[in-house]
């Protein structure tokens, strides 16, 4: 069978539920069915099945396969049909111009990218043609991205010799045409005007610099294709998670994009992870580019060992499962995500806890309200300008509106003080909290405006309770948050340290990082602290559903 056929064959399998997948697999084979009744486009079995034809010309790099010829899967044929067979009516060109692909490790995805990005580079006849493989760091540049596409066209001279490509120990060019195929690190420079970019490893990044720059630089190409491919990750508040949360909706028609295609591997709700029918599930090149057998075996000690489960589910079952923090869910948190904003609250009972900073740390202050039950807290984060010249995260929280940035070297006090006096008036707040630590003139300062202020001791005694409450009442879905990027990041740092008493205390993932934070969860606790203390003291009911008299 022809790429297409075989693209057609699994499609049919899957819908049919002869081929057993996830669900999100199988809203792409619906996508893909459905889009033939749809007047905007066609699709192009010739453009398809050449793209095919095309790679399987190709060498294996890596393995007992090295130097053969490639054969794709009919899943894979189901991937490259779509990316080139789809074109829109109007004027004849490709219909994707971005893709986003998420498969369990080893089972081929970094290689096909190559492979989609070797048929841009040469197929594809593209004048001056820049192709290029984004990476977070050298090694994953030159050994997992750009010495396999060096070694597939060094070793593939029909390819080499019917587009006249010169490969260099940094890059590969056509002269001919002014084409150039290489690596790129981080975030590349503006100048990029790529016809076809991989971003791998998506979940890797930090920021989505590197993602924009290649996006926005495709503006004067015709069917350009910025491809990105990942595994799940541990970042909930990164880049790439915002970008698979958007892509789960577009499958289930939440909206639609029509230039966006996406292939998604990852167990359903209702899988168990230590199943093997769940790694059959959700791993397509299983026997093929990865053993059944060490798969299994990799189960079978996440099954025995906590510490190897989040890596198995991961990097195998392709599940976003949250840090290697021993204290919060990161998906249940993800889940108590609300549209409710803080403005909703206009004059209710809350308490505000405020962890300072100084030189080039996070300010937090918390605002935690009461209502009905159930608790709502929102985040506000600062830091001094200097510290976001050395930290892309900060200045990405900054773009995104969700870590204010005070001009100088160090924390402005006196900014901090006019944010807290402001909330005075919009609510009412039953303290501001504040940790002792170069706490003194904000407190004054505060007294001096007959504030009602109050220091919290960071002891264990103060934190504990309040921190186990803070778990409880998100697992229970008691606890809403306003989805500040910054707070779900410094949520996943966060560990708990255990005493013989079963007290805990949140601790800081990495001790050793500077740029790892917790102060917004310390504030949610130190303000939990304080809502505890007026419920067991019977005010707390008054506070949060007030009677007026």
């Amino acid at each position: 069978m022809n790429g297409v056929d075989r693209c057609n064959q699994y499609v049919n399998d899957v819908v049919s539920g002869e081929v057993i997948a996830p669900k999100t697999v199988i809203l792409a084979c619906e996508r893909y069915l459905r889009d033939f009744d749809n007047d905007k486009f066609y699709f192009d079995e010739k453009s398809a099945n050449a793209a095919v034809g095309n790679i399987e010309n190709l060498p294996h790099a890596k393995g007992r396969m090295q130097g053969q010829k490639l054969h794709l899967e009919n899943w894979q044929c189901f991937f490259i049909c779509n990316l080139f067979g789809w074109k829109w009516t109007k004027n004849n060109l490709r219909r994707f111009r971005r893709a986003y692909e998420r498969v369990p490790r080893k089972n081929g995805k970094s290689f096909l990218a190559i492979c989609v990005a070797l048929m841009m580079f040469g197929p594809d006849n593209e004048p001056g043609a820049e192709v290029y493989l984004g990476a977070t760091g050298q090694d994953q540049a030159k050994d997992l991205l750009f010495n396999p596409a060096k070694y597939i066209v060094s070793r593939a001279k029909s390819y080499r010799e019917r587009f006249g490509i010169e490969v260099n120990a940094s890059n590969m060019i056509i002269p001919s045409n002014f084409s150039q195929f290489k690596s790129v690190i981080k975030k590349p420079d503006d100048g990029y005007n790529p016809h076809c970019a991989v971003v791998d490893e998506y979940h890797q990044h930090e920021t989505n610099d590197q993602y924009s720059t290649f996006d926005t630089g495709m503006g004067s190409r015709d069917q350009p294709l910025l491809l990105v491919t990942t595994t799940a990750g541990s970042n909930l508040a990164g880049p790439c998670k915002e970008m698979d949360d958007d892509c789960i909706k577009l499958l289930n028609r939440v909206f639609e994009d029509e230039s966006l295609f996406v292939l998604i591997y990852t167990p359903d709700e209702d899988d168990e992870w230590s199943d093997p029918a769940t790694l059959r599930k959700v791993n397509p090149n299983i026997g093929v580019s990865i053993s059944e057998d060490y798969l299994l075996d990799q189960q079978n000690i996440a099954r025995r060992s906590a510490t190897a489960q989040n890596g198995f589910r991961t990097k195998h079952l392709n599940e976003w499962v949250g840090t290697r923090t021993a204290w919060m869910n990161m998906l249940a948190w993800q889940r108590q995500k609300t549209d409710i904003k803080i403005e909703d609250f206009k004059n209710e009972h809350c308490f505000v806890s405020v962890d300072l900073s100084s030189k080039k740390d996070l300010t937090s202050i918390c605002i935690l309200f009461k209502r009905e039950g159930h608790y709502y807290t929102f985040e506000k984060f600062y830091a001094p300008e200097a510290a976001a010249e050395e930290n892309d995260r900060y200045r990405a929280f900054h773009t995104e509106g969700e870590l204010v940035l005070t001009p100088g070297n160090t924390t402005d006090y006196a900014f901090i003080e006019e944010e807290l006096k402001q909330l005075a008036k919009d609510f009412t707040v039953e303290y501001f909290i504040f940790d002792q630590w170069q706490a003194n003139y904000l407190i004054t300062r505060m007294q001096e405006h007959r504030l009602p202020v109050m220091e919290l001791p960071m002891t264990t005694k103060n934190l504990s309770d309040a921190m186990k409450e803070v778990e409880a009442r998100v697992l229970e879905r008691e606890l809403w948050h306003d989805g500040n990027k910054c707070m779900t990041w410094q949520m996943g740092n966060v560990t708990a340290k255990q005493d013989a008493r079963n007290n805990i205390y949140p601790r800081k993932e990495n001790e050793n990082d500077h740029r790892c934070h917790i102060d917004g969860p310390v504030t949610l606790i130190m303000a939990m602290n304080r809502w505890q203390i007026d419920q067991t003291s019977g005010v707390g009911e008054f506070l949060s559903n007030p009677v007026s008299v």
